[in-house]
C-alpha cells in the first residue's frame, strides 16, 4: 500500500469544530484509507496525519467530508 502525508490545516476558529465533529463522528474514512499515526503542531491547529491505501481516490473522499472545516494538503511518501 502506499502512504501519504496528509496536512490539515485548519480554517480561522474552526478548531473547536475539528475536534466536536471528530468527538461526533470519528475520523469517517472510507473502506480502504487506513490511519496509521497524526501529530498536531503546538497551537493544535495544524494536524500531520499518515495514511495507507492503494487507492488514492479514496483520500478525495474522506477530505470533502471536511472541507468546510480544513484546508488539506495531500504528499505521497517514497
Amino acid at each position: 500500500m502506499k502512504k501519504y502525508m496528509i496536512v490539515e490545516n485548519f480554517k480561522p476558529d474552526c478548531s473547536s469544530k475539528v475536534y466536536q465533529r471528530h468527538i461526533d463522528k470519528g475520523r469517517m474514512l472510507p473502506d480502504g484509507l487506513y490511519y496509521l499515526h497524526s501529530w498536531l503542531n503546538e497551537d493544535k491547529n495544524v494536524c500531520f496525519q499518515l495514511m495507507e491505501t492503494n487507492d488514492e481516490e479514496l483520500i478525495a473522499i474522506w477530505t470533502d467530508k471536511w472541507k468546510d472545516l480544513i484546508d488539506f494538503e495531500v504528499y505521497p511518501i517514497i
